[in-house]
C-alpha cells in the first residue's frame, strides 16, 4: 500500500487549502513589491558603483544616489500605476462586451460556455449542469468568459496600491547601498565594500522572501536574485572605471 507523505497530506487539509488560497488572493501586489525592491537596489548600487568606478567623491555619490532613488522610484511607480490602470480598463471593457453579448445572444454565449468546459473533458449531464450553474449567475457567467475565453486575469488589482507597493519597496531597499556613505569617518574603500555587502544581502533577502511566499526554493530564488543584481552592479562599476580611464577623469 502506498504511503502518503504526512507533510503533503497536511498541506491538503481543508483548512490548509483555504489558508493557501487566501494567501494567493492577498498576494496580488507581491510582484510589484519584489520588482520595486530589486530595481531600487540594482539602480541605486549601479549609480554608486559607476560613481566609485568613475572616481567621484562621497558627496557626489550621495547626491547622485538620492536623486536617482527618488526620481527613478517615482518614475517606476507611475509606470506601474499606468500599466495596472490599463490592465484594469482592458478587463472592464471585456466584461462590458461580454455582458452585452449575453443580453443580445444568450444562446450563443451559453454554447461558448458549453464548448469551453467540453474542452476540459466534461460531457453529458455533468456538462449541462455546469453550463446551467454558470449561466444562472450573470456575474459568474461574465467572469468565466473573461477568464476562460479571453484569457484575462479577472482580478481587481488597485493601480494605486500597485504603485505604492512598488515605490515603498524601491525606496526602502534602494536606500541600503547609500547608508555606508552617510556614515562619517569611513574611508572611501570601506564605504564601497560595506555598500556592496549590504546590496548583496538585500538581493539575497528579497529573493529568499519571494521564494518563501511563492513556496519555491528559497535558496535558489535568493541566488538567482543575487546573481542577476550583482551582474548589473558589476557592469555599472566597470563602465564607470572604463570611462574614467578612457577620458582621463
Amino acid at each position: 500500500m502506498r504511503t502518503i507523505n504526512s507533510k503533503l497530506k497536511a498541506e491538503h487539509s481543508p483548512r490548509a487549502i483555504r489558508d493557501r488560497l487566501a494567501i494567493r488572493a492577498s498576494a496580488g501586489y507581491l510582484g510589484d513589491a519584489v520588482l520595486g525592491a530589486i530595481d531600487g537596489c540594482v539602480t541605486t548600487f549601479a549609480v554608486v558603483a559607476a560613481a566609485v568606478g568613475g572616481g567621484f567623491s562621497g558627496t557626489v555619490i550621495i547626491v547622485l544616489g538620492f536623486a536617482n532613488l527618488i526620481a527613478d522610484g517615482f518614475s517606476m511607480a507611475v509606470s506601474n500605476y499606468l500599466g495596472a490602470k490599463s490592465q484594469r480598463e482592458e478587463i472592464e471593457n471585456a466584461r462590458a462586451a461580454e455582458r452585452r453579448h449575453i443580453d443580445e445572444i444568450p444562446e450563443g454565449e451559453r454554447e461558448e460556455i458549453r464548448q469551453i468546459f467540453a474542452g476540459k473533458g466534461f460531457t453529458g449531464e455533468v456538462l449541462e449542469k455546469i453550463v446551467a450553474v454558470i449561466t444562472a449567475d450573470q456575474k459568474l457567467w461574465v467572469e468565466t468568459m473573461v477568464t476562460e475565453e479571453l484569457g484575462l486575469d479577472g482580478g481587481n488589482r488597485s493601480p494605486r496600491r500597485a504603485a505604492l507597493a512598488t515605490f515603498v519597496a524601491f525606496i526602502c531597499v534602494g536606500l541600503l547601498p547609500l547608508i555606508p556613505f552617510l556614515v562619517p569617518h569611513l574611508d572611501h574603500a570601506t564605504r564601497f565594500i560595506a555598500s556592496a555587502v549590504m546590496t548583496a544581502f538585500a538581493f539575497t533577502a528579497v529573493g529568499v522572501t519571494k521564494g518563501v511566499l511563492l513556496q519555491r526554493s528559497a535558496l535558489r530564488s535568493g541566488l538567482e536574485t543575487l546573481i542577476t543584481g550583482g551582474g548589473a552592479a558589476a557592469l555599472a562599476y566597470f563602465v564607470g572605471t572604463w570611462l574614467r580611464r578612457a577620458y582621463g577623469a
